[in-house]
């Protein structure tokens, strides 16, 4: 068999790893890096030398992992017998050598306590490690197809995210531009270095500028060493995490086949009716790489950073109880995971508690309930993402739940894990653009008779490139469906100065002339572009501003009878999160140093490191405390679900004055029983729940398709 780096990644991806099974035999801490390795766990196998215990003897680890690793190398040449054998471990060894590799050139180093003096000490023996291999495979095989199809295998992996729309895979093509191919090693190294200080991301984390989280379940590593510290996701995410990427959907359907079908061969007999189930296996399987890639950064942070967030069954989101037990089940199925992974990770440490989930469990904030539900999982240490919010009151209400949760976890002497308070700001800019444009057509189309209203809706339609199936459905449901229809996100787009919509506007002359809709639009547009980061400043400043922020600590002493100090912690673990973003200046105006974490989606990074060349980074520091100039919020409002969205509502302002804040933030905002009606709410339950049903449909099939092949058997 002929050895080439293409032969190299096809042998690779069927490679399954063993499992991972205790105790854990090693002798010391580099036998154990190449026994994880080995075992097909490279990853692992470098995360376990980022602890501060290993961080002073690591130049004499690492010594002794590369003096055992040549020792192999060099028994087992590419030659001969069990040939697909060797070059699996010898693969697997390269790529744990550059997975440490690249945790030293990235943050993790300094989450570690690795001096800068001694990693750079490290990675040259690591890098002149690797060259020297990279020559054996070239006098074995007349190239280092070994080296190259494991770089290539990284990188192709990078590419997957968002299908090749990210700033990872953006990354992952910088990096290839550096590499030669007389020193593959060495430039691949020199260039991931490059890479990652000049990125972004990474300055502004190392200068406290923010931090950052992925709404997404790809590409984590890359980011983690760029200092991104959460991932957010949801029916939707999971998904698309199967769908780009095959070789997942293929991982789950043998691990359904092989443990899931004999721990539980109920599910298998009555797919249907252990629908949820199944669900929630098929997304937590999806998410585990995640939860394994943040292990390092929660445990080190003491259960402050590295969260992973796990949405529940929306369609249980309006029941308290239900929902509690929900993440009763996941957190128990979760840890046991965990607990046999933490093993290997932080063999031979002294770590507090192993198997702890690095999780926030993400609760719908459209119902009342998500209010009772906050409060019981955080107070049982289980740390919360509040989602499906677009307003004070949601935010507000909702995370006084969280921090009241957290206080009684302190109490009882549970070191609270990290909490985050959702602002989805884009989805409700989506909601008020649809809202406002076909307000604004309807008042146009006022101005005309009944057939030449339709006649205009026709034309407009036509130009929007509406199949005529879809907008016969929409006619026959009235004016105003039909309007609602055309101004929709999905059919006009994220832009309410769209030719075709400014056209139907000027012609029925209600607004004046083409130019005088355009001067309007323009100005509508800015402002409801700003609409979520209105609301997200309004958050931090009823939270976190100086004036503010001591209010909370006494809320907490007097209402939960925690200590000073333990209510300080509480704050301190508590994070505004600036979510589901459209524009860069969505996360360029809501950072902060304390207390704010934006989450990003792939593509997003691209725009934010775009937007970002040429600013410096004192000029965004606090941006999110830092007013917004222009007349925008007085235009935002004279639109009603603005005014439900920024000002608190009666319960919300009842809570604030409990609190002793006496800053006067309105009475309009929507009330909680309101809040599953509310247009954003609704429209995004709808998403989530008809993702989670497809997603849960496929789970279905899949266990069918595991149960009949058993049967077979």
């Amino acid at each position: 068999m002929q050895v080439t780096p293409d032969r190299v990644v096809e042998i690779l991806s069927r490679a399954a790893p063993e499992p991972l099974t205790l105790p854990v035999r090693s002798l010391d801490h580099a036998d154990h890096v190449l026994r994880t390795a080995l075992m097909g766990y490279p990853e692992l196998a470098a995360d376990h030398l980022l602890h501060p215990e290993a961080a002073r003897d690591l130049p004499a680890i690492v010594s002794s992992i590369v003096r055992r690793a040549t020792l192999l190398i060099e028994r087992e040449g590419l030659r001969g017998c069990e040939l697909e054998g060797r070059v699996v471990r010898r693969a697997r060894i390269y790529k744990a050598v550059l997975e440490l590799a690249l945790n030293l050139i990235g943050v993790e180093r300094a989450w570690a306590g690795i001096g800068r003096d001694g990693a750079e000490l490290v990675l040259r023996s690591l890098v002149n490690a690797l060259e020297a291999w990279e020559g054996k495979d070239r006098g074995e095989l007349g190239e280092p197809a070994v080296l190259a199809g494991v770089i290539e295998r990284e990188l192709e992996r990078a590419r997957r995210v968002n299908r090749g729309k990210s700033m990872v895979a953006a990354m992952a093509a910088e990096i290839e531009k550096g590499l030669r191919g007389d020193s593959l090693a060495k430039s691949f190294v020199e260039a991931a270095g490059k890479v990652f200080a000049e990125n972004f991301y990474r300055r502004a984390y190392e200068a406290r500028i923010c931090k950052f989280g992925n709404d997404y379940a790809l590409g984590l590593r890359w980011l983690r060493h760029l200092g991104f510290v959460q991932v957010s996701t949801n029916p939707v995410l999971a998904a698309r995490a199967y769908e780009d990427d095959t070789e997942l959907w293929e991982a789950f359907k043998k691990y359904a086949s092989k443990v899931l079908s004999s721990e539980h061969p109920e599910w298998f007999a009555e797919p249907e009716k252990y629908a949820d189930d199944l669900a929630m296996e098929a997304t937590r399987f999806a998410l585990l790489e995640n939860f394994y890639v943040f292990r390092v950064p929660f445990v080190l942070s003491g259960y402050h950073d590295g969260l992973v967030s796990y949405q529940l069954n929306p369609l249980i989101a309006h029941d308290a109880e239900k929902g509690v037990e929900a993440v009763k089940v996941f957190v128990e199925r979760l840890e046991r995971d965990l607990s046999v992974y933490d093993e290997y990770l932080w063999w031979g440490y002294s770590v507090p508690e192993k198997g702890r989930p690095n999780l926030v469990v993400k609760v719908a904030a459209a119902y009342p309930a998500a209010i009772e539900i906050a409060e019981r999982i955080n107070s049982m240490g289980v740390g919360q993402n509040i989602t499906l919010s677009y307003t004070v009151s949601q935010e507000v209400l909702v995370g006084a739940a969280a921090l009241r949760g957290m206080a009684k976890a302190v109490k009882k002497g549970i070191v609270p894990t990290q909490t985050y308070n959702t602002n989805m700001g884009g989805r409700l800019e989506d909601h008020l653009r649809e809202v406002l444009a076909a307000k604004l057509l309807l008042e146009a189309l006022g101005k005309l008779g009944e057939e030449e209203k339709w006649r205009l809706l026709d034309r407009l339609a036509s130009k929007l490139g509406v199949k005529l199936e879809e907008w016969s459905e929409a006619r026959r449901k009235g004016l105003e469906a039909a309007v609602e229809y055309l101004c929709s996100v999905r059919v006009m787009g994220r832009n309410l100065r769209r030719a075709e919509y400014v056209e139907a506007l000027a012609e029925t002359k209600a607004f004046g002339s083409c130019a005088d809709v355009e001067r309007m639009l323009e100005k509508w547009e800015r402002a409801v572009s700003l609409s979520g980061t209105y609301v997200t400043k309004r958050v931090y400043e009823i939270f976190f501003a100086p004036w503010n922020r001591g209010k909370w600590v006494e809320y907490l002493v007097k209402t939960v009878g925690v200590a000073r100090d333990q209510a300080e912690l509480v704050l301190d673990r508590f994070d505004l999160l600036p979510a589901s973003k459209r524009k860069s200046i969505d996360t360029l105006l809501t950072l902060s140093s304390i207390n704010v974490t934006n989450t990003e989606f792939p593509d997003h990074q691209l725009n934010v490191v775009e937007a970002a060349t040429g600013l410096s980074l004192e000029e965004l520091r606090e941006s999110v405390a830092k007013p917004l100039s222009g007349n925008e919020l007085e235009l935002l409002m004279q639109l009603e679900d603005f005014v439900k969205a920024y000002e608190a509502s009666p319960e919300t302002a009842e809570l604030l004055s409990e609190a002793g804040i006496k800053q006067d933030y309105g009475h309009r905002g929507v009330s909680p029983n309101d809040w599953p009606s509310y247009g954003p709410c609704a429209k995004t339950l709808r998403e989530f729940t008809n993702a989670y049903l497809a997603f849960r449909s496929k789970a279905i099939e899949l266990a069918k398709e595991v149960g009949l092949a058993s049967q077979n058997r």
